[in-house]
């Protein structure tokens, strides 16, 4: 029976799927795509990641969503609830409260139902979800017909991101999905964009999702959802950042990362945003939690006490939230150093440098390969150097190249022109035309993902690595086109020698890790977005004596001795000096 009741859930949810989408207008090819792709996806393309129990209760605590208060009163949303991980405690803690405080058996089901929504669009998580809930209904007393009555009410079926939500919440909580742009069909993620303003540049889908959460708060309303740190300092994260600030105060921020937040192994940056529709104030930080019942209620309870807990995994910062500024949550003291050096001096790129990614081909198996054995031109393959290259901090090139189908205007080359070239890329042709770019300009099938400038080649540069543990900035000198894993600067007024001994700095190091999203293991990203971050003197600012110690040190390994000199460039008191010795 069981099976039975399941089945027919699932066909009651393809049959309300197609008519939500008809409701909302959309037309029938979009009604089909957001019944099949997520519908009956399976969990890695719907992002499905599932939450432990122990965190689902302390994300409740945190929204102050607790059975010793009169939950039949508030109005709760799950946006998405997968297999109930989130909706499973949020019922259990209502029934809890009613039985705290009786309502009256004739009007019980009036005051339940209002009480919790919850969006799902995958079928058998649903239906699956649904016979859970009814099991724990129907243990505390509920007939048949009036857990129907509830669930009716309780579960809505379909997209998020599309279906009506025509009242306002007292509390969002939940665990957005995690799917990325390119695993969305183009007419729906053309849909998203329309509705929502926060879907920028590279977004994951969990951005809109927290852009409506807010949206459907009420006045005073809590939302606390647990996603992917990455939007709170990156370029795509700017605009919720910036429609957070006008309009909500960050109450709280846990990092989670590098703890077991969720039930399965995942690689996930993950942090908990607790966020008010109320006046801005100051914001309470912790930084990667125990993750034991007892810690996670102590956490909870200072979150909201009136003054500060003297605990000390308990921080509280101010003005987190500035425009799309990116969001930091470090002591006084950095923050202050670094917004001083901001208001004083020129960016990277404002004192005459340059910083850019090396190529992306999308298909590296057959664009890159060993110079000598690449069957092409010699005027249509660069020689290519990768983070493996400059490991030991100085470049040793091991003998790979990067075909070349650009002409140097950045057209792409004719490849009559090049019988070598036309032949080997038409052996490939069908690996080559599964890329994305290809697909979208079949004309220009054979292009690299990125346009490939020869000249960069000759162009002597500093070469970074993405992630690392500390900077690890090598001088190129001008043979060499970098591969996408490394970020180069170049420079027409520093002497590069110079600039590699500040970059190589603790203080430049500040400004990395201060703004990067940090990684598994200590690590943080050295991308462009990040290094323009840093503040540099302009070179004819620096007196000659400290440009030529610059010079000399750019490859000192005495930390100490070179981050003297970039600290007596930038004019640091001693207090500061020991700041970022520290």
């Amino acid at each position: 029976m069981q099976d039975q009741w399941l089945d027919e859930q699932v066909q009651h949810q393809e049959r309300g799927l197609a008519e939500a989408a008809r409701q909302l207008g959309l037309n029938l090819p979009m009604a089909d795509v957001l019944k099949h792709h997520f519908a009956n996806a399976e969990e890695l393309e719907r992002g499905a990641v599932f939450t432990r129990e122990e965190v689902v209760d302390f994300m409740l605590d945190l929204a102050g969503y607790t059975s010793d208060k009169p939950l039949a009163s508030f109005r709760i949303l799950e946006p998405s609830f997968g297999r109930g991980d989130f909706l499973i405690r949020i019922t259990h803690r209502l029934l809890a409260s009613i039985q705290a405080q009786p309502l009256e058996r004739t009007t019980l089901i009036a005051h339940l139902a209002p009480a919790i929504r919850a969006v799902e669009v995958h079928q058998a998580s649903i239906a699956h979800t649904k016979a859970d809930l009814a099991r724990l209904l129907r243990d505390h007393g509920l007939p048949d017909h009036e857990i129907r009555l509830l669930l009716d009410q309780w579960i809505i079926e379909g997209d998020f991101l599309l279906v009506d939500l025509p009242v306002s919440f007292t509390h969002v909580v939940g665990n957005p999905p995690y799917v990325r742009q390119e695993r969305i069909p183009d007419a729906l993620l053309a849909e998203y964009r329309a509705r929502y303003r926060t879907i920028y540049d590279r977004a994951d889908l969990y951005i809109p999702f927290i852009e409506r959460s807010l949206t459907h708060l009420a006045t005073d309303g809590v939302c606390a959802l647990i996603c992917a740190d990455r939007w709170t300092k990156n370029k795509y994260g700017g605009p919720l950042r910036q429609f957070i600030a006008e309009q909500y105060h960050l109450k709280a921020y846990i990092d989670m990362v590098d703890t077991d937040a969720f039930s399965s192994e995942v690689i996930a940056y993950p942090a908990i945003t607790v966020l008010s529709k109320t006046r801005p104030g100051p914001t309470r930080v912790v930084c990667k939690p125990a993750l034991d019942r007892a810690n996670l209620s102590r956490i909870a309870a200072a979150m909201h006490t009136a003054e500060l807990p003297t605990y000390a995994d308990i921080t509280e910062v101010t003005n987190v939230a500035h425009g799309r500024e990116p969001w930091l949550f470090q002591a006084g003291e950095h923050v202050a150093l670094l917004r001083r050096l901001e208001a004083s001096l020129p960016t990277l790129e404002m004192a005459g440098c340059t910083v850019g990614i090396g190529v992306a081909t999308g298909a590296d198996k057959v664009f890159i390969g060993k110079y000598s054995e690449l069957p092409v031109e010699t005027s249509r393959k660069l020689p290519l150097v990768t983070t493996r290259d400059i490991a030991a901090g100085r470049v040793a090139w091991q003998g790979l190249a990067v075909v070349n189908p650009f002409n140097d205007d950045g057209t792409l080359v004719d490849l009559a022109r090049f019988p070598q070239l036309a032949a080997y890329l038409h052996q490939h042709e069908v690996v080559i035309r599964q890329r994305n770019c290809a697909k979208k300009n079949q004309q220009k099938w054979y292009r690299t993902i990125d346009r490939i400038y020869p000249h960069l080649a000759a162009q002597p540069k500093l070469l970074v690595p993405d992630i690392k543990g500390r900077a690890n900035i090598v001088l190129e000198q001008g043979r060499y086109y970098p591969h996408h894993n490394l970020y180069y600067v170049t420079s027409t007024t520093w002497d590069l020698r110079a600039l590699q001994t500040v970059l190589r700095s603790h203080l430049a190091y500040l400004f990395v890790s201060t703004y990067s999203t940090k990684m598994r293991g200590g690590y943080i990203r050295f991308q462009a977005q990040y290094l323009r971050r840093i503040r540099l003197p302009r070179w004819q600012d620096i007196a000659r004596p400290l440009q030529d110690e610059l010079i000399t040190l750019s490859e000192e390994e005495d930390l100490t001795v070179l981050n003297e000199v970039v600290a007596s460039v930038y004019k640091l008191s001693l207090a500061e000096r020991r700041l970022i010795e520290g």
